[in-house]
């Protein structure tokens, strides 16, 4: 930043803002703009310190070094003192940079303005450039985002557009693992709110969000720019600063195909993915293509936009909005459009390929049908499924078909004669039966026989016959036209059957690839592709939430069942998983090939479980790693008071001396073995179980203490423990009886070993003493179990029941 000298004279230009923004608390905001400030005081500049909060942390007062600190103005309010940003004192000596922490923080009522971006908005407009800190919680339209991610609601808030507006954003980035590590050494917060904050709002994934939520607002604000920047210039030419894929949707089945490749893309260069319908605007009332509805559930699973555009003509529509959009890529499918109308109207692909410029058009190839649908499995002993319009095209020509070929060829009656016309309909009866299966065959022979009769036997245009031998044709006709549908027809069951079997096979080799290649797939995905495969309207898996309550874990498609009693078709998962399908009802041989779909989403389900255990297990080593880092910081911190204590018992008299003593000793070995519990949670202190004989360990243990008494009798096995925790653990409950008398002793319980031991005298605790808790932990480390029971006669009894080793 330049003096205001430099920046035009005596001429009022207003202020440059600059803002360090960061993700949570204590990344280093406050810290990074007072080094800025000094560099620029360093270098002549004159900056000010209007107001700064370090919360006493030691690194951020330090980087106030030799900057003029404003005093502050006094306010009182309720009965209490509280300062506030002076910003009439700051206006009136006109620092070239003003220093102003905590742009989001709201000021005490009274004052000039409501809240602290006010104040600095008076400062900009006065010609100050300021420097000022934000978290990104703060911004008004991260408000909900982020108490989604944390659970805390944020009641200081500051529109974005004031914080747009700055003329620099600086993002103070700081890793989720270093932040909890500043935190757990006391760095940030107080040590009483250091737990707390490590197990809420400073968890991992916390972080982690709020940081990404970071960097993803910057990313958008640096877009803006660069939009206004090309729209000052005049560019229109793409920029391909960041990937965007366009996938050009006319609802068509191929749609979903384009999305998936899109999606895969956008995901590899990390760029946007956006699918945009074209509506033609001819004053016509165009009604929505059937499945767009679909693609647009689609490109919401995939995080992906939808747009509508209108225009008269597609290509320069689509190629526009693409331009507007800074696309780098056009994803379209394969035309729809017959060559007839190609012809007439042209072509949408090559005119959007002439329009794009630089911008790159890739036309996917509709998807193998062999690979991404499965036939529909052919019936047996029933007419061969033929798809609806070729079977109404064959009603249609065939028939009549029959009927016209007899008349056209009535004139050459005296030459074909009856038999030459008859071989003539067994063919369009052959090309009936092959285009529209066996009915519409039966259909053209029952028209071919009367209209042969009626114009090729004799009395002429009658349905009379007259000769035998006309009537023996007649019948050998229809036989012979019913024997040739039926084969054909059966020809096209077995043609079905083989190209399902062949989808069957490819559906299969590729789940069982995938599965060696990646290990178990996505749920979502295939949930979706399952859906795909079978033409279904919906598919989920529901997860029972409680007693007539469920729960969609993936779902895919736009008629998704809510429940299993919705379904046309379920299969049970397990856990309370169920597979709920909506559509065509599936054939048994649907079910062979849903199978191994079954099977891959019970590995996808016990993947995400396993998952789910992983990362729990995960913030669980972190959480116990903070907790050792923060137990060796206080006992650091502990051992130094511990020893001035110490010191000062030495001038006291005997008695004190010792009792003092005796405390410190006990609080040493209190903080000595929380350590090495915390190490032991966390595996970097190894427990080595070996058989180990319990009166050697128990003597080792009282040995120096007075008043002990051990009766562990003759034959004791050997127990499978470390023995050096097992000391350290019978040695701090030896302790705790204090100045009581104290028995041990053991025996074989139910297989085990309990070692007792026994305070008489006194109440039995009604709760564990502190040390106790590192006890039970050194116990359970050698997978033993610590009780603490009443005493017969009075007093406490501690049980360390552990394994018998094996001989």
């Amino acid at each position: 930043m330049e003096p205001e000298a430099e920046r035009g004279g005596g001429t009022a230009v207003a202020g440059k803002l600059r803002v360090f923004l960061g993700a949570a608390p204590g990344v280093g905001k406050t810290y990074a703009m007072l080094r800025e400030g000094r560099r620029l005081y360093g270098e002549g500049l004159d900056v000010v310190v209007g107001l700064v909060e370090t919360y006493g942390r030691r690194g951020t007062e330090e980087q106030l070094g030799d900057l003029p600190v404003l005093p502050r103005r006094t306010v009182s309010y309720r009965g209490t003192e509280l300062t506030e940003l002076d910003l009439g004192a700051l206006l009136a000596r006109r620092p070239a940079l003003a220093l102003v922490d905590e742009l989001a923080h709201t000021d005490v009522p009274g004052g000039r303005n409501e809240k602290r971006w006010q104040d600095v908005r008076e400062l900009l407009d006065a010609g100050i450039d300021v420097a000022t800190t934000l978290n990104i919680q703060h911004l008004e339209s991260l408000n909900d985002v982020v108490e989604q991610i944390t659970g805390v609601a944020q009641r200081e808030t500051i529109p974005d557009e004031v914080v747009r507006a700055a003329d620099r954003i600086e993002l103070v980035d700081l890793s989720p693992q270093a932040l909890r590590a500043r935190m757990a050494q006391g760095e940030i917060y107080a040590p009483d709110r250091i737990d707390v904050a490590l197990g809420h709002y400073f968890r991992a994934g916390n972080l982690g969000a709020l940081r990404e939520l970071a960097l993803l607002w910057l990313a958008d604000r640096v877009e803006e720019e660069l939009a206004d920047y090309r729209a000052r210039h005049g560019i229109r030419a793409p920029w391909e600063t960041k990937e965007r894929i366009l996938v050009a949707l006319n609802g068509a089945p191929q749609g979903e195909h384009l999305i998936r490749r899109g999606a895969r893309t956008a995901t590899r260069m990390h760029g946007d993915l956006l699918g945009v319908h074209v509506r033609l605007d001819d004053g016509t009332a165009e009604r929505e293509p059937p499945g767009l509805a679909a693609q647009r559930a689609l490109l919401r699973e995939l995080h992906g936009g939808y747009v509508e555009v209108s225009g008269g003509d597609v290509a320069r529509a689509l190629v526009d909005f693409a331009r507007t959009e800074s696309a780098t890529q056009i994803l379209l499918g394969p035309t729809s459009r017959s060559r007839l109308r190609e012809l007439v109207s042209g072509s949408v692909i090559n005119r959007v390929i002439r329009l794009a410029g630089p911008i790159d058009v890739r036309v996917l190839p509709p998807p193998e049908p062999g690979l991404l649908t499965v036939p529909p499995a052919p019936r047996r002993r029933r007419p061969a499924l033929v798809p609806v319009r070729r079977r109404r095209l064959a009603w249609l020509l065939g028939p009549a078909g029959a009927v016209a070929l007899t008349w056209a060829l009535s004139p050459t009656r005296d030459s074909l004669g009856l038999s030459g016309v008859l071989l003539c309909l067994l063919l369009v009866v052959a090309g009936t039966a092959r285009l529209g299966g066996l009915l519409p065959a039966a259909g053209s022979t029952a028209a071919g026989a009367p209209a042969a009769d009626y114009f090729f036997t004799t009395p002429w245009r009658s349905l009379t016959v007259e000769r035998g031998a006309d009537l023996a044709a007649l019948l050998v006709f229809l036989a012979v036209a019913g024997v040739i549908s039926h084969l054909i027809d059966g020809l096209t069951r077995r043609s079905q059957q083989a190209d399902r079997s062949r989808a069957e096979a490819a559906v299969l080799t590729r789940l069982a690839g995938e599965t060696v290649e990646s290990g178990p797939r996505v749920l979502s995905d295939l949930v979706a592709e399952l859906r795909q495969v079978f033409g279904l309207d919906g598919a989920a898996v529901l997860v029972r939430a409680g007693e007539a309550l469920w729960q969609p874990a993936a779902s895919a498609g736009v008629e998704v069942p809510s429940r299993p009693d919705e379904a046309s078709f379920s299969v049970d998962l397990g856990d309370g998983a169920v597979l709920v399908l909506r559509g065509a009802p599936l054939t048994e041989e649907d079910t062979r090939l849903l199978g191994p779909y079954v099977t891959q989403l019970k590995l996808a389900r016990e993947r995400e479980r396993l998952a789910a255990q992983a990362s729990a297990a995960e913030v669980l080593a972190h959480t116990d790693a903070m907790h050792t880092a923060l137990l060796e910081a206080v006992g650091k911190d502990l051992r130094a008071p511990l020893a001035a204590v110490r010191r000062e018992a030495e001038r006291l008299p005997d008695p004190a001396e010792e009792r003092i003593d005796a405390e410190v000793e006990r609080m040493e070995r209190l903080v000595a073995n929380l350590l090495d519990l915390s190490r032991l949670r966390a595996g970097v202190m190894p427990v080595v179980l070996r058989p180990t004989a319990v009166a050697e360990v128990v003597r080792a243990a009282a040995d120096g203490l007075v008043g002990v008494r051990i009766d562990l009798g003759a034959g004791l096995p050997r127990v499978l423990a470390d023995a050096g925790l097992l000391e350290r653990a019978l040695a701090d409950v030896l302790v705790s009886g204090g100045t009581a008398a104290v028995a041990v002793d053991a025996g074989v319980v139910a297989g085990r070993v309990d070692v007792r031991v026994t305070v008489h005298g006194g109440e039995a605790v009604a709760v564990e003493p502190t040390g106790l808790a590192v006890v039970r932990g050194f116990v359970e480390a050698m997978n033993g179990e610590l009780a603490v029971e009443e005493a017969p006669g009075g007093g406490t009894a501690y049980v360390i029941s552990l394994a018998r080793a094996v001989a």
